[in-house]
């Protein structure tokens, strides 16, 4: 099943309504494609991955959302809300196709807005305060990379749906690494100060980047990425110190929760509700 397959029958009966947001009608965003579980797929580690990845999406999306008005330029305000957009598509594909396979039905608001922190499966690097523009952009570079070498092993799934949707989202991780790298190294071989900011940031991110690789075995293209980013900056390379606990096991810094609860309010407000 092509990627272009599954995003025309993704789209079908939705053409005048393309975006995912609270109440928009959306039924079946996995209507007309086929999410028969195949046989030898595990169908509870498929849905698990698959809310884990979602999860991954959602809150870095909101993270990048907060930029809004608050970008150092006009173009960069609208560049990482679209990044932060194609994330959330990847979250709602990701996120109908575990309600599939996992037993439940659930949907992509259910999924989204009715869950607690502790249900939450996301890697804590995504959920960290923005804090300034340089850490943004190291924070968006190495969960771009990460997340673009595993959608680049996922492609290959035996899930036809998982690997539609990693395919797709190969095409738009490209990018949001390219546009992340770029300004690491426009930062760090800068003035003094944007150098210092994002020596600090590669700093404050080091400790939570062992946590990425507990699950995918990626390990060594996302080193290589940072490496190649890093001597083109004029940076060192951060000492990966690892950090006690993982995400991944419903274990979260204390800043998760006050995001989700900004995310869930107008859901949990009006239950049922539709624009």
């Amino acid at each position: 099943m092509s990627d272009d397959h599954v995003y025309l029958s993704l789209a079908e009966g939705h053409e005048d309504d393309t975006r995912w947001a609270y109440g928009t009608g959306f039924e079946d965003p996995l209507h007309g494609v086929d999410t028969t579980v195949l046989e030898g797929v595990a169908a509870d580690l498929l849905a698990a991955d698959c809310v884990a990845l979602a999860d991954d999406a959602l809150v870095s999306a909101q993270r990048l959302a907060e930029w809004t008005t608050r970008a150092p330029e006009l173009e960069e305000e609208v560049a990482l809300a679209n990044i932060g957009l194609d994330l959330l598509g990847q979250a709602r594909l990701l996120y109908a196709r575990a309600g599939q396979v996992d037993g439940t039905g659930r949907d992509e608001d259910a999924y989204a807005y009715f869950r607690d922190a502790a249900d939450f499966r996301n890697v804590r690097l995504a959920e960290l305060p923005c804090g300034d523009f340089a850490f943004s952009a190291v924070r968006l570079l190495v969960l771009a990379s990460w997340r673009l070498a595993h959608f680049e092993e996922l492609s290959s799934h035996p899930d036809p749906v998982l690997a539609a949707v990693a395919a797709k989202g190969v095409k738009e991780l490209t990018y949001h690494r390219q546009y992340a790298a770029e300004w690491v190294v426009r930062l760090g071989d800068g003035t003094d100060e944007s150098h210092r900011r994002t020596r600090r940031a590669m700093e404050q991110v080091a400790p939570y980047f062992g946590e990425l690789f507990t699950a995918y075995d990626v390990r060594d293209e996302v080193v290589a990425v940072l490496r190649q980013v890093t001597e083109a900056a004029g940076l060192p390379m951060p000492v990966f110190r690892p950090l006690a606990g993982a995400g991944r096991d419903g274990e979260h810094t204390e800043h998760l929760a006050p995001l989700l609860a900004e995310l869930q309010s107008v859901a949990r407000a009006h239950p049922g509700a539709t624009w």
